[in-house]
């Protein structure tokens, strides 16, 4: 399972510098829809220049800073998962809501993803999970709520939705969707290990046993 996250759970500054405007994505070649096969065909092509595995690792850029390759690949496909993950980790590594290089904020990228393709849980996703790590938890459950509804079957989501609510301390809820995430798969812990630490973890119930039914022989 590949799982997007964000590492660090911190604070951004507020006097980093932000973009005065975040105007919307407007289609062009090659780019669109990172989850369209069609638009697709074109992204090897912002990839072999911008994207490689040193950027989606925050090693170094290809071209410039990693800011400046992170928002080419998202300038032209605003919905990159890995992109918007990698942005959203550079900006929490620095500090900053618009990253050394970037022409938008953070919260603007996100935007710019969700504008365009509304129904992209996976960025929703994201972005739930960069609110959280800097404190947003209102705007982050918003984000968080919406992408389950759209995926319920996304693991991830299930398991942000579950710290969230660990966070506002609704342990009943936390509970469910802890349940969810690891019955989808979900491999790390720490969820399962804050409901422990504040009492409140339960083993799942067990599935119902099927009821064998013993057909009775018609009379002949």
């Amino acid at each position: 399972m590949k799982i997007l996250s964000i590492v660090c759970l911190l604070a951004l500054p507020a006097h980093a510098a932000a973009s005065a405007t975040c105007p919307p994505y407007v289609k062009h070649d090659p780019g669109g829809d990172y989850t369209n096969p069609q638009d697709r065909s074109g992204l090897a092509v912002v990839e072999q220049f911008h994207f490689n595995g040193s950027v989606d690792k925050l090693v170094k850029g290809m071209t410039g800073s990693l800011g400046a390759d992170i928002s080419y690949t998202l300038e032209h496909f605003p919905n990159h998962h890995r992109a918007l993950s990698a942005m959203a980790r550079l900006g929490l590594r620095e500090k900053n809501v618009q990253p050394l290089g970037a022409r938008y904020t953070i919260n603007c990228y996100f935007e710019r993803a969700i504008g365009y393709v509304p129904t992209d849980a996976t960025a929703r996703s994201v972005f739930g999970s960069y609110l959280l790590a800097t404190g947003q938890a209102e705007a982050a459950l918003d984000q968080l709520r919406e992408a389950g509804q759209l995926a319920p079957e996304q693991a991830s989501t299930q398991y942000n939705l579950g710290l969230m609510y660990v966070k506002k301390k609704d342990y009943t809820q936390a509970l469910a969707y802890a349940h969810k995430a690891y019955a989808l798969g979900f491999p790390l812990p720490g969820l399962k290990n804050q409901l422990k630490k504040a009492g409140k973890w339960q083993e799942p119930p067990p599935p119902h046993a099927t009821e064998a039914v013993v057909e009775t022989p018609s009379g002949e």
